[in-house]
């Protein structure tokens, strides 16, 4: 079998001078435009790939910068909760001590005041036995008063007819002065421009010594109290109607 990269021995040898051989071969078109167009392609479209990866790598890193922005953010939060947490609760802790404490104060404060309360009361009932005693002893003493008021009385009828007298001569009447153990002196012709202006004075007898309550026009007291010193030194109620009037005798001079 003959090959085909054999030269047939039937070919004869061209003319020299004549058409090249390399004209007379067959044109060949390998396709390298339509090559290099897609070749070109490729890149733009491997560029356009590269450059989206960039930028998602980018966008990534970025949002991770954010996320990692955020978290430490969010840390910090934590951080500052905590630490707010943490004085609220020490804030709470010295409130609960305050607070037991100002408890037991209280409770001190209220066992004080019991015991206070218990020694007032003691006090207190001592005081009502004591009161009742002292009662006792003033209802002894009034009627002792009462008594020693109504020997007075008794007395004073003996000499109704000397008393008589002084009233007479001193220009005097007695009243009732509206209260027990107690009588009015009413005097005239003390004033020698108005014999018929009165003076009189109110004399307590419920007690063991004579005293002047009232009295109009009204007397120094101390010249008062020097009368009474005689009166109950003497016990003779002359003595003090002879006082009183010359006082009241004085009195309307000045």
């Amino acid at each position: 079998m003959t090959s085909v990269f054999e030269p047939s021995h039937s070919t004869s040898r061209p003319p020299i001078g004549g058409a090249s051989l390399a004209d007379t071969l067959p044109s060949i078109n390998f396709g390298f435009d339509e090559l290099r167009d897609r070749m070109a392609k490729f890149t733009a479209k491997f560029d356009a790939f590269i450059e989206q990866g960039r930028k998602r790598v980018l966008e990534e890193r970025n949002q991770f910068r954010m996320n990692v922005a955020e978290m430490q953010e969010d840390q910090r939060m934590k951080k500052k909760d905590i630490e707010i947490l943490q004085l609220k609760t020490s804030s709470y802790q010295q409130t609960i001590s305050k607070e037991a404490a100002e408890t037991r104060e209280m409770q001190t404060a209220i066992a004080s005041l019991t015991t206070q309360r218990d020694k007032q009361a003691a006090t207190r009932d001592a005081l009502k036995a004591q009161i009742a005693s002292t009662q006792k002893e003033i209802d002894a003493r009034l009627a002792a008063q009462r008594a020693h008021a109504a020997q007075v009385e008794a007395q004073a009828r003996f000499n109704v007819p000397e008393l008589d007298f002084w009233v007479t001569n001193l220009c005097l009447r007695i009243e009732g002065a509206g209260v027990e153990d107690r009588l009015k002196f009413v005097y005239t012709h003390v004033d020698e421009k108005s014999w018929e202006r009165e003076a009189w004075f109110e004399l307590s007898m419920g007690g063991r010594d004579y005293d002047v309550r009232h009295c109009r026009p009204k007397l120094e007291r101390e010249k008062v109290e020097r009368v009474l010193e005689r009166v109950n030194e003497t016990r003779e109620l002359v003595v003090l109607l002879k006082g009183m009037r010359e006082l009241f005798v004085e009195a309307m001079k000045s």
